[in-house]
């Protein structure tokens, strides 16, 4: 597995990983004040996403402008 499949498949999973934070803050905001680990707990998983996923949507460009030509999409 090369290095853009680890990074697709570490964002999937992190994407529930992040999910599961947000619902768990939700969950314990019901039941009263959480603490502040509880709280601040999804930001790690955004950060992470967001790095990942900028990588994901700048890949093309870079690819492109490796190999010099221009991808000409048909209609």
């Amino acid at each position: 597995m090369n290095c853009n499949n680890w990074i697709r498949q570490g964002h999937r999973w992190l994407s529930i990983a992040f999910t599961v934070t947000v619902v768990a803050n939700f969950v314990a905001r019901w039941w009263g004040e959480p603490p502040a680990l509880v709280v601040y707990s999804p930001l790690l998983p955004l950060f992470l996403l967001l790095l990942t996923g900028l990588y994901m949507f700048a890949l093309p460009y870079a690819i492109k402008r490796r190999s010099g030509r221009r991808i000409i999409l048909q209609r």
